[in-house]
């Protein structure tokens, strides 16, 4: 597995990790208008790109996310596929989808995986890069 973090043009933060030649790439942003900070409400989009760079057709079967508040608390999420989608990917295609998460506090992190198929019915897991959840309204402290 390989990670890295990639800056967008626009100066946003991403992530991205490559795994048996599938990279997905992560870019989370916080969504001011529909979070509520007085009442502990706030709210992340996220866009995800899923790359095949292999040269095997792959299918995502399923999906598992760990989300983490800033104190500690953790829950996961699984389910099929992504967006009520199982997107078949042969070498050089990509898929791409945006989602979304509301935290109590105001930032967070998350991390996941994608439960892919190949087509002689084999099965591996894809490591989705650990990304951060930050608003505006975290206070930020120099250690």
């Amino acid at each position: 597995m390989q990670t890295r973090s990639l800056e967008f043009e626009d100066g946003s933060g991403s992530y991205a990790s490559t795994t048996r030649s599938i990279t997905v790439t992560v870019q989370p942003y916080y969504l001011a208008e529909q979070s509520e900070p007085d009442e502990n409400h706030f709210i992340w989009a996220y866009h995800v790109r899923i790359e095949n760079q292999g040269t095997e057709t792959v299918r995502l079967v399923s999906r598992y996310w760990r989300i983490t508040d800033s104190l500690g608390k953790v829950q996961e999420v699984e389910g099929e596929g992504v967006v009520g989608e199982h997107p078949v990917l042969g070498p050089g295609d990509s898929f791409e989808y945006s989602s979304g998460t509301p935290l109590t506090t105001p930032s967070g992190f998350m991390v996941g995986t994608y439960f892919m198929e190949v087509d002689n019915g084999g099965q591996f897991e894809v490591d989705v890069p650990c990304f951060s959840l930050d608003s505006p309204y975290q206070s930020r402290q120099v250690h």
